[in-house]
């Protein structure tokens, strides 16, 4: 039997899934979208400076409504705040389509509107995998977060090839709208939800960061999250500079998602999977196959490196997210998930606007190459630090029985 069907029968959980799919291929195509609509709109000598500043501030306000608002959203459920979340997104991205439909959008109209729509980012993110701990059992956790991983890049699949029919046809904006439409739809489907588990008492709702910061394993775990998705960062900025088109960038992000999606099913199907080694194993494998992208391969070698780069990364969402599940009660989830949330909501646009002025000198292929080498060493000196850690503990194991 396979493990995703107790997932997608639960009785909660498989009411959502509809809207998270429909979301999610919204999602897949306007990662094309946001880029190529700052392309358009951006003065010809900074365009590689605005891409960058699009796409982070399509996630970076996150980090802010995370802190902010938490005295008002800390103790919602899971539902709740995805509910929120998608409404802020429809509202936000809706605008930009009907700006440019009145000639009224600007760039810097649309990089403000894109961070209105991210405030809640990080309390959505949470949100979705609280109710995974929430409602379904622990031995459902990692196959219900490898599903959460499957639908998302499953939209890189399809997303990206409907971006570009529907930028050829109707242009950029077009794909926006769609976008928002599918996030009105996902707030109406979490809005009915009602989680079977208790929401947490007061004396619960601690900082989340504060959480983190006490459990070695999980500060860690942070630590390397924060690298990889900063290493990651500027690639959303070489990619339209490294294609020809937005057809081509469409192939390119397709072909990373059919190899995501193939990892994401495999991750689901391995219930015994070693989170720790597969997590930082993940790291490393991405990383070494990002290299060759810079160096010069034909085309179809890259889409095939990209597949594989794809395969690599799908098993990091769910072994990562699945170690904090683990580690931490599910009523304490959601302070906890939403400051980790800070952390990549910030690692993630700080790469890309440290990415920016990177590809702007040195060109997207040196720039792939340069965050694939580095993205190695960073899951290299990660096992180091495990080995370290499992050797320190090995040893105070033994002094101790040594004394007793």
């Amino acid at each position: 039997m396979s493990p995703y069907w107790p997932v997608v029968r639960d009785r909660v959980f498989g009411r959502v899934l509809p809207g998270l799919a429909l979301s999610a291929i919204g999602d897949g195509m306007s990662a094309v979208a946001i880029g190529w609509l700052a392309v358009q709109y951006a003065p010809h000598h900074q365009r590689g400076l605005w891409v960058g500043l699009a796409i982070a501030a399509y996630t970076l306000p996150g980090a802010l409504g995370a802190i902010v608002l938490a005295p008002l959203l800390r103790g919602r459920g899971g539902a709740h705040l995805v509910a929120l979340d998608a409404l802020l997104r429809a509202v936000f991205l809706g605008a930009v389509p009907l700006l440019a439909a009145f000639d009224a959008l600007t760039i810097g109209r649309y990089a403000a509107l894109l961070a209105g729509s991210a405030l809640l980012s990080a309390w959505g993110s949470a949100g979705r995998y609280t109710l995974v701990a929430q409602v379904l059992p622990a031995d459902l956790h990692l196959p219900a977060n490898a599903l959460l991983t499957l639908i998302t890049e499953a939209s890189t699949v399809a997303g990206p090839i409907l971006a570009g029919l529907l930028i050829g046809a109707l242009g950029a904006p077009a794909v926006l709208a769609v976008d928002a439409a599918t996030f009105a739809a996902l707030a109406v489907c979490f809005a009915a939800v009602r989680a079977r588990a208790p929401l947490p008492s007061p004396e619960h709702r601690s900082a989340g960061l504060a959480t983190i910061c006490r459990d070695r394993e999980l500060l860690g775990l942070t630590v390397l999250s924060f690298w990889f998705f900063l290493l990651f960062g500027p690639l959303p900025v070489a990619m339209p500079l490294f294609a020809s088109s937005a057809q081509e960038i469409g192939m390119l992000y397709t072909c990373f998602g059919i190899g995501a999606v193939i990892g994401a099913i495999a991750t689901g199907h391995l219930p015994r999977l070693p989170l720790w080694p597969a997590t930082i194993g993940s790291v490393i494998a991405f990383g070494l196959l990002l290299m060759p992208l810079g160096m010069g391969l034909p085309r179809w070698a890259d889409l095939l490196t990209l597949a594989l780069a794809g395969l690599a990364w799908s098993p990091y969402p769910a072994t990562s997210v699945s170690l904090f599940q683990r580690a931490v009660p599910a009523e304490r989830l959601p302070p906890v998930l939403a400051a980790r949330g800070v952390v990549l909501v910030i690692s993630t646009p700080l790469g890309t606007l440290l990415g920016a002025p990177l590809v702007q000198a040195a060109g997207p292929a040196a720039t792939l190459v340069a965050c694939g080498a580095a993205t190695a060493a960073l899951g290299l000196v990660a096992v180091l630090v495990r080995l370290r850690a499992r050797a320190g503990l090995g040893a105070y194991a033994t002094s101790s029985s040594t004394l007793r």
